[in-house]
């Protein structure tokens, strides 16, 4: 209990990429697999996903310098030999989009490509499940899962979603696939991820609640579908998300309770659903 609690605090960053690999089981699979990581990078070429990573590139954190080109040292090189290993490693996956993103902010932590490999094989493989498989069932799952609490805690946003025939995707997919990078301030992320390593997929509907919920009469005033999908962008920014100490007491506060048991039989049933909508 109290590991949790240090954890939701806040990780300094000196300790984070440790404690993230303790936590997530990484370390342990790293452990159990030395030189894997090399031996992924001599694999056979594959010129169709060397080519996806490639397009992404230079699409990935265009703002910080430590991804340019030119940069010394550039981490577009070691971006890349990460995705290309997780490639390798998870042919089920290949690459997606959004795993540029998750990548990149490894790296920043850890500052070491064996690790960023291994925690992004935690996120990838364990924490999300299906969220970048080529039918990214977990991820569309996810977001029902997020519609279906919205609709219980939240009933007024839920039926201004309806009344418009907004398909959640279309203003939050980017929360999921991202995790937030890119969505929330760096430093707040950051804190989220301590809690995701530690705890699980929950938070993120956590982290999303809390955003509804705390902006609900924002959301509410708005009268069109374009409306929405800008409100749904204005709640990531301001001062309530830079603050992450506050925010993230919010997170644990506001939704409520969110059973780990609840989250499962949502799961299923909107699992089912997109299943018999083929």
């Amino acid at each position: 209990m109290t590991l949790k609690r240090y954890i939701r605090k806040g990780v300094p960053l000196e300790h984070r990429a440790r404690v993230w690999m303790g936590v997530s089981g990484a370390q342990a699979q790293m452990d159990r697999n030395p030189g894997y990581y090399r031996h992924l990078l001599q694999g056979e070429r594959d010129d169709s996903l060397e080519e996806a990573i490639r397009t992404d590139m230079n699409r990935t954190f265009p703002d910080n310098v430590r991804f340019r080109k030119g940069s010394e040292p550039c981490l577009q090189r070691t971006l890349y030999n990460v995705l290309l290993a997780y490639g390798h490693h998870n042919r089920g996956v290949g690459y997606c989009q959004g795993m540029n993103f998750i990548a990149g902010y490894l790296i920043l932590v850890t500052k070491s490509e064996e690790e960023s490999f291994w925690l992004l094989d935690a996120l990838v493989g364990r924490i999300l499940p299906d969220y970048y498989s080529p039918s990214m069932l977990g991820l569309k799952t996810d977001q029902e899962v997020l519609g279906e609490l919205v609709r219980t805690k939240l009933p007024a946003v839920a039926a201004l979603m309806d009344s418009h025939g907004l398909l959640w995707t279309l203003v939050v997919s980017r929360w999921f696939i991202c995790l937030f990078v890119d969505v929330l301030p760096m430093e707040t992320v950051l804190r989220i991820w301590d809690c995701l390593f530690n705890e699980g997929s929950k938070i993120i509907f956590r982290v999303a609640l809390t955003l509804i919920k705390q902006h609900q009469a924002l959301i509410l005033e708005a009268t069109s579908v374009p409306d929405i999908c800008e409100k749904f962008k204005e709640i990531t920014r301001g001062s309530f998300v830079t603050e992450c100490h506050t925010f993230m007491q919010k997170i644990f506060s506001e939704p409520g309770s969110l059973s780990r048991a609840g989250i499962a039989r949502l799961r299923e049933r909107c699992r089912a659903r997109l299943l018999a909508q083929g």
